[in-house]
């Protein structure tokens, strides 16, 4: 497409998902070493429970924001612009973090990382999509691959910099090195638009007006309730509720990572062979079978392994459905990535509360039990989204 010209789409995508390896280094290093962290403050030498739950609050409250907000501005100006701004500040919260000596702070360069965590989840997904026009669901799978392969890595290299007595406050110059080697990779390529030159943008109130939009912004959400109610919980059920140790039950949670990058690679394996809601409704009632399964499995190694299953099960759901959204309006731009995004974290703010809340009330057998309204919900939403489904052509029309 003339719009494209200039654009080396191999390079891009092999970048973007780079950069999703990034983002995740910067959102999962601060519960890695939320104890060392705790231990470098506080009065009496250690933070308060409530001081180390704030710091996870105001990462994601940087998350939201930045997502939010590099939206509707990626739009009007473009993607590189914040993407490269992403990655300055990550570069600028991590060294802020090593450097910090007061925990106020700590608290302002926390939320520098999840603000450029939360630009660049936002950006790297319309990028590829645009890139890969023919194929969306393969290569939202394949993007998003790169987030629990990120997480994975981080667990990993911060358990051995524990082990070998590494501080954090170095780990985090070590993991300077990424976002700056993509700054400078990314300033002198060329971007694609974003939508159609030809069509233009269709705003979100636009987009909001289209039940079938709705509905998918009702099914991310269900997804995200998925995927982080079961991703929050698993080390804490592990070991509280199936009597594990807690190397095990890091374990746990290292190997449902593992198994979320392994279906999100499948799916992107399978290109275009395979339906997109078949894969989705698939994902849906498996998910609520492993649930279960994990929540009521009388031998502890097998309860263990359900959960992580789901892992492999759910993972799909999330980028699929950015995949299918795309293409069904194909010139939402960032801003419908946002929204997106947006409802999908909203899911997994609410979900790993529902399972606390019912674990307080009954036991955490019963809140594991209980995420399994949320793939069971989605079910019938991508359904419904598959009957009312349209080509591409016909939805950039209506």
């Amino acid at each position: 497409m003339l719009m494209n010209r200039g654009v080396q789409p191999r390079l891009l995508t092999g970048l973007c998902y780079v950069a999703m390896m990034s983002l995740a280094i910067g959102i999962n290093l601060l519960p890695v070493f939320l104890t060392s962290i705790g231990a470098s403050f506080g009065q009496d030498g250690s933070l308060t429970r409530e001081e180390l739950g704030r710091l996870g609050a105001v990462a994601f409250a940087g998350l939201v924001v930045g997502t939010v907000a590099a939206g509707p501005l990626a739009d009007r100006y473009g993607a590189k612009p914040f993407i490269i701004l992403a990655n300055v500040l990550a570069v600028a919260g991590l060294a802020g973090m090593a450097t910090s000596q007061t925990f106020a702070l700590l608290l302002t360069t926390v939320f520098v990382v999840g603000l450029g965590a939360g630009m660049l989840d936002l950006t790297v997904s319309p990028v590829v999509a645009a890139l890969h026009p023919g194929r969306r669901t393969a290569a939202m799978n394949w993007l998003h691959s790169f987030y629990p392969l990120g997480a994975v890595m981080t667990i990993f290299a911060g358990t051995l910099a524990l082990a070998f007595d590494v501080g954090w406050r170095a780990v985090c110059w070590f993991s300077i090195a990424l976002p700056l080697g993509l700054t400078l990779a990314f300033l002198p390529l060329r971007f694609p638009a974003l939508v159609s030159e030809c069509s233009g943008r269709r705003s979100i109130k636009e987009l909001c007006a289209k039940p079938w939009f709705l509905i998918a912004l009702a099914a991310i959400f269900m997804g995200g309730a998925t995927e982080l109610g079961m991703a929050q919980w698993l080390p804490a059920y592990a070991e509280t509720s199936l009597g594990f140790s807690p190397t095990v039950a890091g374990a746990g949670l290292l190997m449902f990572s593992i198994a979320m990058a392994m279906g999100r690679i499948a799916v992107g394996m399978m290109e275009e062979s395979a339906n997109s809601y078949a894969i989705m409704a698939a994902g849906s009632l498996l998910s609520g079978v492993f649930f279960l399964l994990g929540a009521f499995l009388e031998n502890p190694v097998l309860a263990l392994a359900a959960c992580v299953a789901a892992g492999f099960t759910g993972s799909s759901l999330w980028p699929t459905m950015l995949a299918v959204t795309a293409d069904r309006y194909p010139n939402g731009g960032a801003s419908m990535f946002a929204a997106l995004a947006a409802f999908g974290n909203a899911g997994g703010i609410f979900m790993p509360w529902v399972i606390g809340f019912v674990g307080d009330e009954r036991d955490l057998h019963w809140g594991i039990a209980t995420s399994t309204i949320a793939p069971l919900l989605m079910l019938p939403m991508v359904m419904l989204l598959f009957r009312h489904r349209r080509t591409q052509s016909e939805a950039s029309r209506g």
